[in-house]
């Protein structure tokens, strides 16, 4: 059977799903559709007709060349097609996005023919995703006098391509729409457990918050034709969580508008908005998508006569409605003004929502075409021997004399492009910046896969200094969706340039680990910015920003990204930590004394948190970088100790030359590479050259923190709060709550050591802890499942050399398999102890679930709604996150243990431990 008519099959499944034909993304199928095209007697000529106009992927895809091809054979009169004329083919050649398209479209312009040549130039000119082959090769042309080159370049340095796009509409019309109440996470309008279907756009925005939602906003566009649908997080922050563009995609999907007639299911200029803003990494792929992101401060607390907070009987304070947003409202987005009306009446300032960056990217479409506009306008500028005139918004510099820098000033103040020599900037600033290390991971490498495509890019940039793509979210079940999709991502990473952790020839053993933790290995410069597909990419080296897909590709095809350096808060700690404590309770008990330090308002959100536990290896310190995206952060910087830093680079080297050996270095010798480098800052320290990142004594915080030892005296738990009246509070990681006041009754129907927040000495805790409960119970029971997933195999390896993986197997009723792994989801669990597979497991939730309406006890990040656990008819699911040591006796109990429990089971176990040195 022919491809075509296989295809046909499909488009006949999805009909029945209420799905268009798939966009098509390979030569051999096109090139079958094209052979129908071409034969206007053929049964299939009008439906391929349509295929081939409307449904084909563009920028790099297979498809894309094959396309491309023959719309110059129809330009150069070889082929006739009587519904594609030239002119026609001209017009599908400039939605096609670079790659292929552009080298058509400069084989027509650099021709002998010179009215193709002519119209060839005039589509060439609103272009901008060309390379360095791509630029090269107009070079070359203009050197050699050809005056159709020396045109298409003195239209780029004007930036025409830009400066002719049709402005942005003064008034933008919407009307609300309430996604939900609180803080709407990225899971709601993209779930983890529908992550396989992400590349597929149309079959992914199916499960964009609920159908009946979705039927809502389509019946608010009947009503409101010609307006946007606003997307809001009532009383919350929009977007919190995972760094998903196909969150924004379905967003754009059901509330935007199609990018292109020709290019299916791809849309832009999304407009969202939440109470308390839209959370940061979100906000990036909003720009990406050129959209529109509002902070709407219609809740504010309440204050009396004297200004003061009011609060409630809870101690919480009390907010008032400034104004409606209700779902129907319609509203005004007043582009001009920057602000934002119902009727003639001004609500709030909108100003930072539209910068005269983020206008841009609304009037291109999206951040990319500005970033590689940009890029083509120097060029172009540079060849023809000229200064670029000024089109673009200048980017915003702020130095301010006499004034020190904080940790991540100091790091884009290094890494800084196309800034004056001498220059100094501080928070506030606009700034491209060199990136070091690059992270994809699985369930959203696919996407990221297309847009590089899309960008038309099919090699690394030189710059990147190394670039992983993991397989740890779908390392738990090796199913049959994960069997379709995976290896052809590994095949299209490890062939532009990443080292990945399957190998598509097969030849060395698969690596599921936990991608954070691999970028926290491959980190080795205390100076490094980092840019990683999730957002726990907060390594405990650098400065590492979690970003989406697209930001992720942009890095890998420019080493480079575009950010305002962020404001910082410094986090400091005195006293001493109680012997029965782990740091991870210092890390819960972070956010809840900032909270009540600041009135309940977070200082962490949107910035930097500069910590200063420079006590602890990498290793240890990654469980509280880690931590700050549920803290709302940007990213955070962790200051370390000389000392310190020199041996979290050793165990860092130490674990990158186990890769070597393993066989996953490629020809560029990308990890033979970062050896090379951490030797070299290794020694920068010891000689006292250059030691250990730290922030100037005159620096300047948006805040300070100094968390407070001795006071934490209960392990400290993050609860979902499931229960809240205020709808609002539930599922926020803001509502910690110490050991006791759960009593000695609160069922633990699961529990999950696992995740990217532990480490070794976590599984060894696991070990020690069982040993002590046998020596004093005589055996080993558990009253709940436990579930216990190392981060990486290096740390099972380590263990098995110490010793502790063997205790660990004997207490175990199942133990994992590389050799067999689980084709199915487990979706029943037995009270035993489960040792699974490196990876995600339980936290991601795409795979592995507990029982529906299951309370978990789980040292991961996440306690959103149907992430880990899904409500059932009789309750809802919940999520508590704690330390290591509460969740195992919380397995072996049956319930959440009494403080006094809790201090029998731990008594000389080595529990993480922190203790602070002075800071200036």
């Amino acid at each position: 059977m022919s491809l075509y008519k296989d295809y046909i099959n499909e488009i006949e499944e999805r009909k029945n799903q209420g799905l268009n034909p798939k966009p098509i993304d390979g030569a051999e199928l096109l090139s079958e559709v094209i052979a129908q095209v071409k034969d206007a007697e053929n049964e299939y000529h009008e439906d391929s007709l349509k295929l081939f106009i409307y449904n084909v992927l563009p920028g790099t895809t297979s498809a894309a060349g094959v396309k491309a091809k023959f719309l110059k054979e129809i330009i150069l009169g070889e082929v006739v097609v009587k519904e594609i004329t030239p002119a026609f083919a001209f017009e599908l050649l400039s939605h096609m996005k670079g790659g292929p398209s552009i080298e058509v479209l400069l084989d027509l312009a650099l021709g002998n023919d010179e009215a193709i040549a002519l119209e060839a130039a005039k589509v060439l000119k609103t272009q901008v995703f060309l390379y360095d082959a791509d630029t090269l090769r107009l070079k070359e042309a203009f050197l050699a006098g050809n005056a159709i080159a020396k045109d298409i370049l003195e239209s780029y340095a004007k930036a025409e391509f830009f400066t002719k796009l049709p402005e942005v509409a003064e008034k933008i019309d919407v009307v609300t729409f309430i996604a939900g109440e609180g803080d709407i996470s990225t899971d709601l309008l993209s779930p983890g457990n529908q992550a396989h279907s992400r590349s597929d756009r149309e079959l992914h925005g199916q499960c964009m918050i609920t159908p009946q939602a979705q039927q809502e906003i389509k019946a608010l566009q009947a009503a409101h034709p010609g307006k946007s649908v606003m997307l809001i997080a009532e009383k919350g922050t929009m977007g919190v969580g995972s760094s998903r563009m196909s969150g924004v995609n379905n967003v754009a999907l059901w509330t935007g508008k199609q990018a292109s007639p020709y290019v299916p299911f791809v849309n832009i200029a999304p407009i969202v908005a939440g109470t308390n803003g839209i959370s940061p990494i979100f906000l990036t792929t909003v720009d990406v998508t050129g959209g529109i992101g509002i902070d709407l401060k219609n809740w504010v607390k309440k204050t009396d006569a004297n200004g003061k907070v009011v609060l409630n009987e809870k101690g919480e304070p009390i907010l008032e409605e400034v104004y409606s947003v209700a779902t129907g409202t319609v509203l005004t987005i007043n582009t001009k003004t920057k602000k934002l009306y119902n009727g003639e009446k001004e609500l709030i300032d909108i100003s930072k929502a539209l910068t005269p960056q983020k206008m841009e990217f609304i009037k291109a479409g999206g951040s990319y075409a500005i970033v590689f506009g940009k890029k083509i306008q120097t060029f172009a500028a540079k060849v023809l021997g000229i200064t670029a005139p000024t089109v673009f918004a200048p980017s915003k510099e702020v130095s301010v004399e006499g004034q020190g820098l904080t940790a991540v000033e100091k790091i884009f103040n290094r890494n800084a492009v196309g800034v004056a020599p001498g220059k100094v900037l501080h928070a506030g600033s606009d700034v491209r910046v060199e990136v070091n290390i690059v992270g994809s991971q699985d369930t959203t490498g696919l996407m990221t896969a297309q847009e590089l495509e899309a960008m038309a890019a099919t090699v690394i940039s030189p710059i990147v200094d190394g670039a992983y793509q993991s397989g740890c979210h779908t390392a738990s079940v090796w199913d049959k969706k994960a069997q379709a999709n995976i290896p052809k991502l590994m095949k299209f990473m490890n062939d532009f340039g990443l080292i990945t952790a399957r190998d598509p020839k097969g030849e060395y053993h698969s690596m599921t680990d936990v991608i954070h933790k691999v970028l926290n290995d491959i980190t080795i410069d205390d100076w490094a910015i980092i840019i990683g597909g999730d957002s726990h990419t907060r390594m405990s080296k650098g400065v590492a920003f979690g970003a989406d897909s697209g930001t992720v590709a942009l890095a890998l095809a420019t080493g480079e990204a575009s950010m305002p350096i962020p404001e910082s808060v410094k986090v400091t700690f005195k006293g001493t930590m109680k012997p029965h404590m782990d740091f991870r309770d210092v890390v819960h008990a972070t956010q809840s004394q900032m909270l009540k330090q600041f009135a309940g308002e977070n200082v962490f959100q949107g910035r930097i948190i500069e910590v200063h536990i420079g006590t602890l290896l990498a290793d240890q310190a990654f469980t509280f970088t880690d931590w700050t995206a549920e803290m709302k952060a940007k990213a955070s910087i962790c200051i370390s100790q000389d000392d310190t830093l020199i041996e979290s680079l050793e165990i860092a080297k130490s674990r990158i030359q186990i890769m070597i050996e393993k066989g996953m270095d490629n020809k560029n010798q990308v990890l033979q590479g970062l050896i090379d480098k951490a030797n070299k800052r290794i020694e920068e320290i010891r000689s006292g050259e250059k030691p250990a990142l730290t922030p100037d004594a005159n620096a300047k915080y948006y805040a300070e923190v100094v968390i407070d030892l001795d006071i934490i005296e209960e392990p400290m738990i993050a609860d979902p709060d499931v229960n809240n009246e205020d709808v609002s509070k539930r599922y926020t990681h803001d509502t910690i709550r110490e050991l006791s006041y759960y009593g000695d009754n609160k069922k633990v129907d699961l529990g999950f050591v696992g995740s990217c927040m532990v480490h070794k000495d976590d599984l060894k805790i696991v070990s020690q802890m069982l040993k002590n409960i046998e020596k004093q119970s005589g055996e080993v029971k558990f009253n709940a499942p436990l579930v216990v997933a190392a981060p990486t195999y290096n740390i099972i390896d380590e263990l098995k050399a110490e010793g502790d993986w063997e205790y660990l197997q004997k207490y175990s009723g199942f133990e994992f398999s590389d050799l067999l792994p689980k084709s199915n989801a487990r979706t029943e669990y037995e009270n035993i102890m489960y040792l699974e597979r490196p990876g995600c497991n339980l936290c991601m939730g795409n795979q592995e679930k507990a029982a529906k309406g299951d309370t978990v006890m789980a040292t991961s990040t996440r306690l959103f709604q149907g992430r880990v656990v899904e409500d059932s008819e009789r309750k809802k699911g919940e999520s508590l996150l704690a330390s290591t040591p509460v969740v195992v006796l919380s397995a072996i109990l049956g319930r959440i243990p009494t403080i006094e429990e809790y201090k029998a089971s731990v008594e000389g176990i080595n529990l993480t431990k922190f203790k602070p040195i002075p800071t200036k």
